[in-house]
């Protein structure tokens, strides 16, 4: 546990609503420095307002780099310094891959992967030269586990847990700590808009595609963590010094990561032999192809 209890100075994406939202409210209530980015900054006047000088609002496109670098140079002009990055600008969008838009595709990566590679570049200088700093990347439950329709969305979080991974073995020796939150469903706007443009599916998408829509229309206003307490446990994170690489929130999260890991372990038993049988050193028969169930 970190000692320290002067307030932290706090760069937080995607601050406009939602779950971004809720961590500028909390960190600002809390008598932290924030500067809250959003593609458009006057969805954040309201906190600026109230806040005055202990926060700065800041147009932010995590997909320009140039933007990110200026974002990270607001909070040092600001407060002489940063101490929380948290990446959590992201979306995702339901469709089968096939019916996805190339473009879409790619807007989905580039927000939600290189817009934390981004925001990271911009600021790791900064904690470096510091020795002490804070990196929480917003993730999702769904960066270690897979839902037929997410391609794209899943594909950029499970890229940004292998980042955090990477990245925390080499920042952990000047003591900038890194994890990848990973919740399940929240009460966000999230499944409104992973729900606001879905192709009319192909028949043959239905069994797959089809069943996740229909879970989604139950889901929708049940999830099971508030935004609230994921903000007030991220502002408690942000004072501890010995965090995982990883950190799912919510029962469902570790409900649906458990079942994965599960049929993970289960495949790899089954294929033990196949999987060893490639080595320079394997002797004996072909071991044969187990049958799925």
């Amino acid at each position: 546990m970190s000692t320290e209890t002067r307030p932290k100075v706090w760069l937080i994406t995607g601050s406009a609503r939602g779950l971004g939202r809720a961590i500028a409210q909390t960190a600002l209530a809390a008598g932290e420095y924030v500067v809250a980015t959003a593609r458009d900054p006057r969805t954040l006047a309201d906190l600026a307002d109230r806040y005055g000088t202990q926060m700065r609002a800041a147009a932010l496109d995590v997909t320009d780099a140039l933007a990110a670098a200026q974002a990270v140079q607001t909070a040092l002009d600001a407060f002489g310094r940063l101490d929380v990055l948290v990446n959590n600008a992201g979306f995702g969008h339901i469709a089968p891959f096939e019916q996805t838009p190339a473009a879409d595709f790619r807007a989905q990566i580039d927000t939600n992967f290189y817009g934390v590679v981004n925001v990271t570049r911009a600021a790791l200088p900064v904690l470096r030269r510091q020795g002490a700093g804070h990196i929480f990347q917003i993730s999702s439950v769904g960066g270690r586990t897979s839902a037929a329709g997410l391609s794209a969305y899943q594909a950029a979080k499970w890229a940004v847990g292998g980042f955090t991974e990477v990245i925390s073995q080499e920042l952990a020796p000047f003591n900038v700590h890194v994890t990848a939150l990973e919740p399940g469903g929240m009460k966000t706007e999230w499944s409104h808009e992973a729900g606001r443009a879905i192709p009319p599916l192909f028949a043959e998408y239905e069994p797959s595609v089809g069943r996740l829509l229909e879970l989604l229309r139950d889901h929708v206003g049940n999830e099971a963590s508030d935004p609230a307490k994921v903000a007030q446990l991220i502002l408690r994170l942000a004072y501890h010094d010995h965090l995982p690489p990883h950190l799912l929130l919510g029962s469902d999260a570790l409900h649906y990561c458990g079942a994965a890991e599960t049929t993970r372990a289960e495949y790899a038993m089954r294929w033990r032999e196949v999987s060893a049988s490639t080595d320079f050193a394997a002797s004996g028969p072909e071991p044969a192809l187990p049958v799925l169930a």
